[in-house]
């Protein structure tokens, strides 16, 4: 079985483009997608992303939607915890490709780690 792990110094999914992401009322609650659009930089990546580093500057206080974890992951996409290793990987997948592209660095990192 495969297990979902981060890859550090990707920072994909800290692309957070609404245009890009056209269904985020679909999952986050109101009051979570406000706090999204306020992390929206003007260049469409979270205002909390270090992009020189690749880093979150706020990861132990992110919010829980930046989070992968089962309760969340079950509470936004109604993903029971036993499908969460393979809905996370194919959605970091997606976003590392939309980001970076499908013949990157991080997406091949990603495969290796995964």
């Amino acid at each position: 079985m495969t297990t979902w792990q981060c890859i550090s110094g990707c920072g994909a999914c800290c692309y957070l483009e609404p245009s890009e992401r056209p269904d985020l009322g679909e999952y986050l609650t109101a009051e979570q997608l406000q706090q999204y659009l306020l992390m929206v930089g003007n260049d469409g990546w979270c205002v909390n992303f270090d992009r020189l580093n690749r880093q979150c500057q706020i990861y132990d206080q992110r919010p829980s939607f930046c989070r992968v974890q089962p309760d969340t992951f079950e509470a936004m996409f109604g993903i029971e915890p036993e499908e969460l290793d393979e809905f996370a990987i194919a959605c970091c997948e997606e976003n590392i490709e939309s980001v970076y592209g499908d013949r990157s660095l991080e997406l091949l990192r990603f495969q290796q780690a995964v």
